[in-house]
């Protein structure tokens, strides 16, 4: 069990850095994005010839519409979140970010046909009164580059929630094949959104950006969706849902430590609120559903 405690903290570690990365890559957001899509997906394809475990076709096909919607949603996610990079802090990027398992618990209703409790609004004001700490800070520290870098963000956690809703009507599919077709579809969506919004030139790019973004690609992609994959399949729910908040903690720290990103007090305040929001809700549903499975289960064994 603690090897997969330490794989998923590696996973969150990894994600976690992945601004620093990009901050210093010189390609467009929607080259990385791009980038990223055509590197990791051929890094898991050419995983599973290796390994021998082959893609389910036919689940695949079971599920094609929604996986196309879901890689689609992914490529205008990867996009949002890197121009956020670019216009304000990693930060407060990544808190922006967060906050897309709120805007699923408030949308749940609506399209999940789940119910607010009062948990779940507590935390949905709670996470709405961080987010206006982070943008109501003092206004020597509010610029215009830094309202657009939270709007980024914001959209960002908007395009993921809708990744996140999407995959809830995916039926009976692994998190491995439904992971290798949202990044194809991404990278084939993506290719002609690049080509006619940014043109595609390798003119002036350094050879740290392709380091860079072989990185990228390959470690934040691929391997880290193998071993997220491969993890969270023998942990709790539970567990994941606390050990994920590893990502946005090492992207503060690390983004404070390396690149001397500073917040203000009521920004820590905001992002505190809004990370312990989430936290909050995913724990608090996780348990539901798992009650709500033990009622199953014994209804059954009664039967």
């Amino acid at each position: 069990m603690k090897k997969y405690k330490l794989g998923l903290i590696i996973a969150m570690l990894i994600w976690g850095s992945i601004g620093i990365f990009v901050r210093y890559i010189d390609f467009t957001s929607s080259q990385i994005a791009l980038a990223r899509a055509v590197i990791g997906s051929i890094f898991l394809l050419v995983f599973s010839m290796v390994s021998k475990d082959n893609l389910s076709k036919e689940k695949i096909k079971s599920n094609l519409l929604v996986l196309i919607f879901c890689g689609i949603c992914l490529g205008f996610n990867w996009i949002f979140l890197f121009e956020a990079y670019n216009y304000t802090t990693i930060s407060i990027s990544t808190i922006c970010y967060y906050l897309a398992p709120i805007i699923v618990m408030f949308l749940s209703p609506f399209l999940l046909k789940e119910k607010l409790t009062p948990v779940k609004v507590s935390c949905i004001v709670a996470a709405m009164i961080g987010m206006l700490c982070i943008v109501g800070i003092d206004k020597s520290s509010v610029g215009g580059n830094n309202i657009v870098g939270i709007l980024y963000g914001l959209g960002a956690a908007c395009f993921y929630a809708g990744v996140v809703i999407l995959n809830k009507f995916l039926k009976d599919i692994s998190g491995r094949d439904s992971s290798v077709v949202q990044l194809l579809v991404a990278a084939i969506f993506l290719l002609p959104y690049v080509f006619f919004t940014d043109k595609i030139s390798l003119s002036g790019i350094s050879n740290q950006s392709i380091i860079l973004l072989l990185v990228v690609g390959i470690v934040h992609t691929g391997i880290a969706y193998l071993i997220y994959f491969t993890v969270i399949q023998k942990l709790e729910s539970q567990t994941v849902a606390i050990y994920s908040y590893v990502d946005p903690i090492s992207a503060i720290v690390m983004s404070a430590i390396i690149l001397s990103e500073n917040m203000s007090l009521l920004q820590i305040l905001g992002g505190i609120l809004i990370l312990g929001a989430t936290l909050i809700s995913e724990v608090y549903s996780n348990k539901i559903k798992l009650e709500g499975n033990l009622a199953e289960s014994a209804d059954t064994n009664e039967e």
